[in-house]
């Protein structure tokens, strides 16, 4: 495993880490016994941050990781967020009493003293322009609550706006291979603020591991059953805001990444990690069989000038214009 730093919080947080909404729910079916053996194997080999959230399957995943690391509190990092529990465009949502009270409820269902790093979890951007949550951020790390904190975004202006506060440490963006517009600004600042680059989403919801076949029906609960067209949150949390269909056809054009690497999967993660400014990826797990071949990603050969090249000039003439919602 390799290590990079997490911006200037002084974390440094393994290359390929994962994030924890699969196995709290929302994707189809979940298996507590399945998910802590893979928590467990995911450590064993190295990884040392997890993401989570206090809506994934209603704090169960929170739980889960709590589980996985007793005894090792030291050693793993966790970042978790908040405010999708309440009404996210009420300024009350963002008040010290109803942060501290997500806060508290998460380090509960932790079991830790003091949480790595706290995240706004995708507020409106009018919440981030107003400030005042950051105040309120700001005395919970005061209190010992919270070690550093950051914002989970949707959109590239809505991280831009984060940067202009000095005491954001971390950004959680959607970027991948169909996802490529941080790369022109918000990476690039990010970096020159020392704000550490969590990516989620790094597969598009699956559709970048070209296991889809056109025929494929996801369950009742996934949320790229329910979520496809933006009905219950952003549309850009499903399939990168492509839809399935479309999904489909593009990556269907992009199979030649695989070429000389393990999977085309392994070979989307690594072209991420390429990208200069991004700290870690996070994509989700179900098995143990998932998390070994996210973390093929760290043995694939680096992309070529070329390969970029012809990987840029694909999202900008045949994916961005079916891009849907903030991005």
């Amino acid at each position: 495993m390799k290590y990079r730093d997490l911006g200037n919080t002084g974390m440094k947080v393994s290359e390929v880490s994962f994030g924890t909404w699969a196995i709290g729910g929302a994707w189809g079916k979940t298996n507590d016994e399945e998910a802590l053996k893979s928590l467990d194997r995911a450590i064993g080999e190295g990884v040392n941050f997890f993401d989570t959230a206090d809506v994934y399957g209603d704090g169960h995943s929170e739980e889960l990781l709590a589980k996985a690391t007793k005894g090792k509190e030291d050693q793993i990092h966790i970042a978790t967020k908040f405010c999708r529990r309440g009404y996210i465009a009420s300024k009350e949502n963002y008040s010290y009493d109803s942060v501290r009270t997500y806060c508290e409820n998460s380090l509960k269902r932790l079991n830790r003293e003091a949480i790595d790093l706290y995240q706004i979890h995708c507020p409106p951007l009018e919440i981030l322009k107003d400030g005042k949550v950051f105040e309120v951020l700001d005395r919970l790390q005061q209190e010992g609550k919270i070690r550093n904190y950051g914002v989970s975004v949707e959109s590239v202006e809505e991280g831009l706006v984060c940067l202009k506060n000095p005491n954001v440490k971390a950004l959680q963006v959607i970027f991948n291979v169909f996802r490529q517009k941080p790369l022109e600004k918000l990476l690039p600042e990010a970096k020159n603020n020392g704000v550490g680059i969590l990516v989620r989403l790094p597969l598009a919801s699956g559709l970048l591991t070209g296991k889809f076949r056109e025929d494929h029906r996801f369950e009742e609960d996934d949320h790229r059953k329910f979520n496809e067209n933006g009905a219950a949150f952003n549309v850009g949390e499903t399939f990168a805001g492509l839809g399935f269909a479309k999904g489909r056809e593009l990556v269907n054009q992009l199979f030649w990444i695989a070429e000389g690497r393990g999977s085309m999967a392994a070979a989307a993660l690594r072209w991420i990690l390429d990208q200069e400014g991004v700290s870690c990826i996070i994509p989700g797990f179900k098995n143990e069989h998932q998390i070994m071949q996210n973390l093929r990603a760290l043995e694939e050969r680096p992309f070529t000038e070329q390969e970029l090249q012809n990987l840029r000039e694909f999202y900008e003439q045949k994916v961005k214009e079916h891009i849907r919602g903030p991005y």
